[in-house]
């Protein structure tokens, strides 16, 4: 199985830490936003999406994050990241599909630089629109969250809400957005990067990292 990806890109970090938890062996193929390598013909003949990561597994070349993690959990079913209950399952579904949907598709690379260029928005503004949507998602997610009364994870163990919420949070810290009155959020990130597979999968040990 190859994991190409980028690794300060969310949707890989994902995927890194899915695989982790699921303890599937993977090579990790670096692939270059910042020179737009997933834009290109070598890349996108294989993924018409042009878009990190993409999962080479099982003799096919597989798009976008979401999927992918439940096309792992059902084709790998050990180690589930979705609980067995199907009301425990929604709920894990809810909560990392707000982030999905609501957090990470407006405030992806591919918006940020459409935003710079050509609408021509200042960095300051960018991080203003940036921590705005943060703040959207956010906010109900700790609300949601209280209600649970979730503990160090959703359920007894990191699974498929940790595997999205993660990487939303580290990017969140590039942009210096204030967690102080999300404590739920914030005791949810420390017990998972205490784990080894968190660990593992943090994009600064990653081979492309600076």
């Amino acid at each position: 199985m190859k994991l190409y990806g980028y690794y300060r890109s969310s949707t890989s970090y994902r995927l890194r830490i899915a695989l982790e938890l699921k303890g599937i062996a993977y090579e990790y193929v670096p692939v270059n936003l910042l020179t737009s390598e997933q834009k290109g013909e070598a890349f996108t003949s294989r993924n018409p999406f042009g878009s990190v990561p993409m999962l080479e597994a099982d003799g096919r070349d597989r798009a976008q994050s979401m999927a992918q993690l439940e096309w792992l959990d059902e084709a790998h079913p050990h180690r589930p990241l979705l609980p067995a209950d199907i009301e425990d399952r929604y709920t894990a579904r809810e909560l990392a599909y707000a982030i999905a949907t609501e957090t990470h598709a407006v405030n992806n690379l591919p918006v940020l630089k459409y935003l710079k260029d050509p609408l021509g928005h200042s960095q300051e503004e960018i991080d203003i629109w940036y921590r705005h949507w943060l703040a959207r998602t956010f906010a109900p997610l700790e609300a949601r969250l209280a209600q649970l009364g979730t503990g160090d994870f959703l359920f007894e163990r990191p699974g498929f809400f940790e595997v999205v919420l993660l990487p939303q949070v580290y990017n969140a810290r590039r942009f210096d957005f204030d967690f102080s009155d999300k404590p739920h959020i914030e005791r949810i990130e420390r017990a998972c990067l205490d784990l080894p597979e968190f660990q593992r999968a943090h994009p600064d040990n990653q081979i492309d990292a600076p």
